[in-house]
């Protein structure tokens, strides 16, 4: 009788999981069957928690996922830089300091921070950052800068967008680059009313706005174009005639940042008699970037840890946190900090888990790039293993909990949906392309039903 009840158990639960696969299959059948999958692909692949396969229907198939590429970017950092992983940005000077005159530069320099100036984190919000260097500018005995403020921002290399970024992407907020000095999310606000641009929450220097919006509509039907280094930024589509706020991507956040401590020094009463220069306007014009005595740093200042930083990349959907995190694991771990070393390190880093490579074709690290084709399998294998892993919590904490109850990441472009997580003792994903109807997160909702 012993040997009895764990066979009847192990039947029961292969009864269940039939049971389970049926539904499933029953359901992608449903969704397939409907006219906006017309001519949908789709990969979903279901586990258990313990590895155990439930179901599959293009399983290997690479799909765009977009955002749901986020768990391999954000396990990858929480495992290779680890969960107290912290950035830093510093101020130093270089000539001379006497009776209180600095007849020199004073620098700010950051090894890429993606927070600074964020207002997601209690105790490092702009403000935070902007006191803490003012009151460390005054206790060097700075009260006048006869020189430049040099703001370094060579960290990185000078590609701040991954190749394959939509261009009527890469001006809004979501499409932000990364610079090897970040401020404020490199996002800016514009207060907007009846189409017309009525003042912005910082300013962007040299630039020139071009606006062909029309009034109209009930939605937010405006994009923003900033290419990086520009000085000219356009925006057009329809806004409704009221007054309401918009985001863009910052065209150069290193002099966006320079403007802020140009007017901080001012209000401190620090005066000031440079101009604000970024090394990589200096790379431009092809001038040699000067540097400046490692003994003169005075300030420093961290990030919060990557546990914080992961757990909004995840909520939120960050994608300059990703793309951050990809050249830092580049720079960590190979010494150059590129999107294309990177990119490679993370692909190399989950063949190291087993992961066969052919359904990981990464091109970025936030999935907003279309030429990124990832499958579902692959996104529970990564899942899978995270959960294994004992910094695993955290990473779970960032998986919102979607409308229809379910903890998982989802991710949304033009005519793809998908969705990633956990659930009920399942490891699942979804992805469809080309769907081509209005409620696709309503219709994948439905088809994972049989997962509660």
């Amino acid at each position: 009788m012993k040997k009895i009840i764990p066979v009847l158990l192990l039947v029961s639960q292969f009864s269940f999981a039939q049971t389970t696969a049926q539904k499933l299959e029953k359901a992608v059948e449903s969704l397939m069957a409907t006219a906006p999958a017309y001519a949908s692909n789709i990969s979903i692949y279901v586990a258990d928690e313990r590895g155990n396969f439930v179901y599959e229907n293009g399983g290997n198939k690479g799909l765009s996922t977009a955002s749901t590429q986020k768990i391999f970017t954000a396990a990858a950092a929480l495992d290779v830089l680890g969960k107290d992983y912290t950035y830093t940005t510093t101020s130093a000077f270089s000539g001379t300091l006497s009776g209180g005159t600095l007849t020199g530069d004073l620098w700010i320099t950051s090894n890429g921070d993606p927070t600074l100036g964020s207002w997601r984190y209690e105790e490092y919000k702009p403000d935070d950052f902007k006191q803490k260097l003012i009151t460390a500018i005054k206790s060097k005995g700075i009260k006048q800068i006869n020189g430049n403020l040099m703001v370094d921002d060579g960290q990185f290399d000078f590609q701040t967008v991954p190749g394959g970024w939509p261009w009527n992407d890469m001006g809004n907020y979501y499409g932000a680059g990364v610079w090897g000095v970040n401020w404020r999310e490199n996002q800016f606000d514009l207060m907007m009313s009846n189409a017309t641009i009525k003042s912005q929450n910082v300013e962007l220097p040299g630039v020139v706005w071009v606006n062909d919006l029309e009034a109209g509509g009930t939605s937010d039907q405006s994009l923003i174009y900033t290419a990086p280094h520009s000085e000219v930024a356009y925006i057009n589509g329809k806004l409704p005639a009221k007054a309401m706020t918009i985001s863009g991507a910052m065209p150069n956040p290193p002099l966006t940042l320079g403007s802020e401590i140009q007017s901080w020094l001012k209000s401190a009463g620090i005066q000031f008699n440079g101009k604000i220069v970024s090394t990589s306007q200096m790379r431009i014009k092809g001038e040699k970037i000067p540097t400046y005595p490692q003994a003169n740093q005075f300030f420093e200042y961290k990030s919060p840890s990557m546990d914080k930083i992961v757990y909004w990349f995840l909520r939120k959907s960050i994608n300059l946190y990703g793309e951050t995190i990809i050249k830092t694991l580049a720079k960590e771990k190979r010494g150059v900090g590129s999107f294309s070393v990177g990119v490679d390190f993370l692909r190399d880093y989950w063949a190291s888990k087993g992961i066969n490579t052919a359904m990981i074709n990464f091109a970025d690290g936030s999935g907003l790039s279309p030429q990124n084709y990832v499958s579902a399998r692959a996104q529970v294998q990564a899942l899978l293993w995270a959960k294994k892993q004992p910094w695993f919590s955290v990473f779970y904490e960032g998986f919102p909990t979607q409308a229809n109850g379910m903890k998982m990441k989802s991710g949304t472009m033009k005519d793809t949906k998908s969705f990633a997580g956990y659930h009920n003792g399942y490891v699942f994903s979804i992805i469809i392309n080309n769907y081509q109807g209005a409620a696709v997160s309503d219709a994948l909702f439905k088809t994972l039903n049989p997962l509660k």
